[in-house]
């Protein structure tokens, strides 16, 4: 794996709060925090890309977003702690069939509580994103890492109570009604606005400043995989692909130049990304292109939707760290160490 190793005084506040079940978290998310508390927003949707018009990106407190997409290994390693008895599920079978699957593998098990599934993930997939999630596995996710990456059946310990409560709901109806839990949520799907603060702002303060690209550049990304990464680079369809078959989307973080202001990497091209918002009423939010559609995806203006409940080849996400109240109080008298900042 590409050092998963989480940092940070607000990740450490954030999984003291959220181990409460006392197990020994195996997955570490590498997060990256985003400070600049206040900043303003910009305009985003149809004015330049697609998408009803919002203005986005402003944040008015600390949090972290993680470095790099989830990746198959990580998803692979919740299966294997949850997804014993797939009650809500959480495995897609088009993981491992589809030709464009990350190759997740159900390889073993009945899915019963005497006999329970058991996933594996080929070495050479482990450090691709996930794909095939719905915006209601990306939250079972979220709330699993809330609860300290406990084992056991899909259930208010595991997946269904947390950051989100979601009490088994799959269809749309249900995942539209879900909402963060404010104050208590540690783990969480991006907001709309922490997700394009941290892939476009650009990292001066609290200021309107943003790149259209979340490259740190104004200039359309190449999509060429080049050994050392010259800069503004992205995973996304351009007369071929980055990377041909059978992968298509490449290692996270493998574009080693082309981080985002903030330091997250692959917030445009290789999967799109859930994130919060809902649009037109009916779907949620997806954010940052992906290896299949060309460049003009990646774009800061594009706002994307799809059914809450649908997983697709082309969708994976990320997640984020936000510290309750109490903790964004202790850290300003401890020094606001969030707010420190690279100078570009």
């Amino acid at each position: 794996m590409r050092g998963h190793s989480t940092t940070g005084a607000v990740v450490a506040s954030a999984m003291a709060l959220a181990c409460v079940s006392g197990t020994q978290a195996d997955v570490v998310m590498d997060t990256v925090p985003v400070g600049n508390v206040g900043n303003v927003g910009e305009l985003s949707g149809y004015v330049d890309g697609w998408g009803p018009e919002r203005v986005c990106g402003a944040v008015d407190y600390p949090y972290r977003m993680g470095k790099y997409e989830v990746t198959a290994g990580q998803y692979t390693e919740f299966l294997n702690a949850v997804g014993g008895v797939d009650t809500y599920r959480l495995f897609d079978i088009n993981m491992w069939l589809h030709a464009d699957g990350c190759r997740i593998e159900r390889y073993d098990g009945s899915g019963t509580a005497g006999d329970p599934y058991q996933y594996r993930v080929a070495d050479d997939w482990a450090d691709r994103p996930v794909n095939f999630v719905s915006w209601g596995d990306a939250a079972r996710f979220a709330n699993w890492l809330h609860n300290g990456q406990p084992m056991g059946a899909q259930d208010l310990a595991t997946t269904e109570d947390g950051s989100y409560f979601l009490d088994g709901a799959i269809s749309s109806a249900e995942l539209l009604a879900v909402e963060r839990k404010e104050g208590t949520a540690t783990w969480v799907i991006p907001s709309e606005d922490e997700w394009y603060k941290a892939a476009y702002h650009k990292n001066d303060g609290a200021t309107s400043g943003y790149w259209e690209y979340p490259t740190c550049s104004n200039t359309p990304p190449s999509n060429d995989l080049i050994d050392p990464d010259p800069g503004n680079n992205a995973t996304f369809y351009d007369d071929s692909f980055t990377i041909g078959s059978p992968y298509y989307r490449t290692e996270v973080g493998a574009h080693e130049n082309s981080e985002s202001p903030y330091g997250t990497f692959d917030q445009g091209g290789n999967v799109w990304e859930w994130n919060e918002a809902t649009l037109y009423g009916s779907y949620r939010g997806l954010r940052g292109g992906s290896f299949g559609p060309n460049v003009n995806y990646l774009h800061a203006a594009y706002r994307y939707n799809s059914d809450p409940w649908y997983g697709d080849k082309n969708v994976g996400f990320r997640v984020a760290v936000v510290p309750e109240p109490t903790t964004i109080a202790l850290l300003v008298l401890g020094g606001v160490v969030v707010l420190g900042r690279r100078k570009r």
